[in-house]
């Protein structure tokens, strides 16, 4: 099988639509025959990604490439930047707004579980401009 490239464009501030990409790359997982825990795993970390980009970032894209034995995700927002990414990996840290956090999101566990269902984790970040999150899950047989 050759890499499959998909792209998606996450909405911002449109919680129905959040997760409609990490949704879609479950689905032709599972069609192409890759293992339950693979897909859980692609699936949690890209939602939980979308999710930050809805609530912090007004959205941006998502670029999915599928090889055989792994996954790599770029998930890219031109949002405000993550001041301190130390702090915004720690399991409770959120800066999400009362009314996000009223929804029921911005409980902070969003990076750490990312990092979590990953085998590799790579932020890329500058204030005002945006950030870029690098995500690869290996693939199990």
């Amino acid at each position: 099988m050759s890499n499959i490239h998909l792209h998606y464009e996450v909405s911002g501030e449109d919680f129905t639509r959040a997760g409609e990409a990490s949704g879609s790359v479950k689905k032709r997982l599972k069609a192409l025959g890759y293992n339950t825990d693979a897909i859980r795993r692609v699936a949690i970390a890209m939602y939980e990604a979308e999710i930050n980009m809805v609530i912090h970032a007004e959205g941006g894209f998502v670029d999915v490439d599928i090889f055989p034995d792994h996954v790599n995700v770029l998930l890219s927002d031109k949002g405000p930047g993550i001041p301190d990414v130390e702090k915004a990996m720690q399991e409770g840290f959120s800066t999400a707004p009362d009314n996000v956090r009223n929804l029921g999101f911005g409980a902070g566990m969003g990076l750490p579980n990312i990092k979590k269902y990953t085998d590799d984790m790579r932020i890329e970040t500058e204030i005002g401009k945006g950030t870029d999150l690098y995500l690869t899950v290996n693939v199990k047989e």
